[in-house]
């Protein structure tokens, strides 16, 4: 776990006093359900009420002797209840509070995320809109291709975690479950109206059918959706790690006064933080094979997926909390530069604007493969010896007999590239004056 960050809530969440208190959240809904229904004398209720209390080392020490963590916590509270406490956790197994409160807190630990999610598409928005014509090279293979603009980059990164947020939104109400239904999920010693009682008190929905546990895939689909969020996060901070390479030097992570960036090379300005969330993003898809893993248990339950399951989710919602801060600080620290990318549109000598030349010709009449093998020999002609292509094509027989110089020069001109920017825009919802 990252025991160190301490964003506002994700951490506490995970703590054991947060865990027992989710836990008797848990018990203490169902008992209040169980004397609405006339289960409990409403003496012993509010005695429940009133006492129910526990204590983290005197927990850890009844566990050192029972070696079961629920049956500690249950009588630890019954020594602060007394007597009363003969009503707690009836008719009820030690799954029915474990993951009844994990759904507590998972449900949590979603609204967080989703909250680092909104952080990170404001900073990007932000940013696209400032930039949205802003012109740039696009890349396929790593090669030049065609003009684009950094705002419509910027737009799409916007775009891709509307999709996080949405997968986000989805796995959190796929865990907004609880279930008290027993030992192998029968209702055998609870109604299941007491079920529904104290599922909705603590603001979920109880499960249609269960075993003794919630089902795995259930978790599973969170695990994969944080994983799925981080890997998006890998895919930007990529991004931004090429744009910082010395050869390409677009945009750069913000370098505060003071920092250095080796120990040996004091000229070295590197993209730090995107690499830390490349490398964090491979530990988020690890727990969400873990979590799927964790999907196909023995008959009515076995407790192999317990184990993996301390570890993996609190790490990986803390871990995603952290990189999406990580990352929505990165994108709003950025430092573009506008001039270099208009210098690397002019790298290539006009050579991006290959297939404007290709479409006119074929508008002018000539057949596209014919054209297509026009175009290619200007433009490995270009590639060798560095002539700019508008110079070669119009220069060149076949060309010239069908596009004026002046027809293929407007081939070269940025503005078609910028056309549809405004309508991109608005169609991922974002809006230009």
């Amino acid at each position: 776990m990252i025991e160190r960050y301490t964003r506002p809530g994700m951490g506490a969440l995970w703590t054991d006093e947060h865990k027992f208190q989710t836990w008797l959240a848990v018990e203490l809904a169902a008992c209040e359900a169980m004397a609405r229904a006339g289960m409990i004398p409403r003496k012993d209720w509010a005695t429940i009420r009133r006492k129910a209390a526990f204590d983290v080392k005197r927990i850890r020490k009844i566990e050192a002797e029972v070696r079961h963590d629920v049956i500690a916590f249950l009588t630890n509270v019954a020594e602060n209840v007394g007597p009363s406490a003969r009503h707690i956790h009836k008719g009820l197994t030690s799954s029915d509070v474990v993951d009844t409160a994990l759904s507590v807190n998972l449900v949590k630990a979603a609204d967080l995320l989703i909250a680092g999610v909104e952080k990170v598409r404001a900073a990007a928005a932000k940013v696209a809109k400032k930039h949205a014509f802003t012109p740039m090279i696009g890349r396929s293979h790593g090669i030049h291709a065609e003009p684009t603009t950094f705002g419509l980059k910027m737009a799409l990164m916007y775009d891709e975690f509307g999709r996080a947020l949405a997968r986000l939104k989805a796995a959190r109400e796929t865990v907004r479950v609880g279930k008290l239904s027993g030992a192998v999920g029968t209702h055998a010693h609870l109604d299941p109206k007491i079920e529904a009682a104290a599922c909705k008190k603590l603001g979920l929905e109880p499960a249609a059918v269960s075993t003794q546990i919630l089902q795995r895939d259930r978790h599973a689909e969170f695990a994969a959706a944080v994983a799925l969020a981080g890997t998006s996060v890998e895919r930007w901070a990529q991004e931004f790690r090429h744009l910082q390479r010395t050869e390409v030097r677009e945009v750069e992570e913000f370098f505060g006064k003071g920092q250095k960036g080796s120990s040996a090379m004091p000229h070295k300005r590197n993209p730090v933080v995107a690499e830390q969330l490349c490398g964090l993003a491979r530990v988020l898809r690890g727990y969400a094979l873990a979590a799927m893993e964790n999907v196909p248990l023995w008959h009515e339950r076995d407790i192999s997926h317990s184990s993996a399951e301390r570890i993996i989710l609190p790490d990986a919602t803390i871990l995603l909390d952290y990189m999406l801060d990580k990352l929505a600080a990165l994108v709003a620290g950025l430092r573009v530069d506008a001039g270099r990318m208009k210098a690397n549109l002019g790298l290539t000598h006009g050579l991006i604007h290959s297939q404007q030349v290709l479409l006119l010709l074929v508008e002018k009449g000539v057949a596209r493969e014919e054209a297509y093998r026009w175009v290619q020999r200007n433009a490995m002609e270009s590639w060798r010896s560095g002539r700019p292509l508008l110079e070669l094509a119009a220069a060149d027989p076949d060309i010239s007999k069908v596009a004026t110089r002046r027809e293929l020069a407007a081939c070269f001109d940025l503005k078609r590239h910028f056309r549809d920017v405004k309508r991109t825009f608005r169609a991922v919802g974002l809006f230009l004056e």
